[in-house]
Parts: C-alpha cells; structure tokens; sequence
C-alpha cells in the first residue's frame, strides 16, 4: 500500500473516534482491520495503527493548537471528516519526522476533497498553512 492509501486508512480508523467511546476504540480497531475494505500486509496494519497510537495520544494537545491557529473557528465547531483530516495533518506536520510539512498540507487538501464537503480543501489548507508557518 502507497503512502496516500496508508494515510486514507489513517483517517477512516481516526474518524471512528468522533462516533465512538474511547473505551469502545479497541474492539473499532479490531473491526477495522477484519472487515478492512483494502487488502494490508502486516507491515500496512503496523504502520496504520502505530499512527493512530501516535495521532491519539496527543490528541488533545492537538486540538489546543487546532483552536489557537483555526480563527473564529474552534475544534467543536469543524465537521467531523475536516477535524479528522486537520488532526492527522498536525500530527504529521508537528509530530511525525518522515513527513515534510508540505506533504501533510497537499495530503490532507486531497483528503479533504475526496471525504469532506466542498470547500474544505481550502478550509483545511488555510489552517495547516499557519501550522507550517506559511501564514
């Protein structure tokens, strides 16, 4: 699986979170890779959940930053695939050292055009850019 299918599989495992419990969040990840629309080697289920550990366990650190850089906007407020796709770019533009910033931003505008509404590309392009000190 490329980097682009991997990072999609981040996000529909991520967007779970919005709809589920945290204490619920194991068994979603099992359900997850059994009834996985995509066929993933061993190596895909590691990277993909290593991430997902990785995006939740500064998740509310990222949120904090999400609503000091998204002016007159506030995590509440987004609809649920744009958080998603914001909180996997933070991660990836802060947290994750093998994603250059540029990356992240052009990935979750893709993201954004293929799972959230129209629009949101440039939504969730204006917010990275100010996380990748282009604003």
């Amino acid at each position: 699986m490329g980097r682009r299918e991997l990072r999609e599989q981040i996000f529909k495992l991520l967007f779970r979170v919005e709809f589920y419990e945290t204490e619920d969040m194991p068994e979603q990840i099992t359900l997850f890779f059994e009834d996985g629309e995509e066929e993933m080697t061993e190596a895909d289920r590691l990277y993909i959940a290593g991430k997902y550990a990785g995006i939740m366990n500064r998740l509310s650190e990222i949120d904090v930053l999400l609503n000091e850089k998204a002016e007159k906007w506030t995590t509440g407020r987004m609809g649920k695939a744009e958080l998603t796709i914001l909180r996997l770019a933070v991660y990836e533009i802060l947290f994750d050292e093998d994603v250059p910033a540029g990356v992240a931003i052009n990935e979750a505008v893709e993201l954004a055009k293929k799972f959230a509404h129209d629009g949101a590309g440039p939504f969730v392009n204006g917010i990275l850019a100010r996380f990748a000190g282009r604003e």
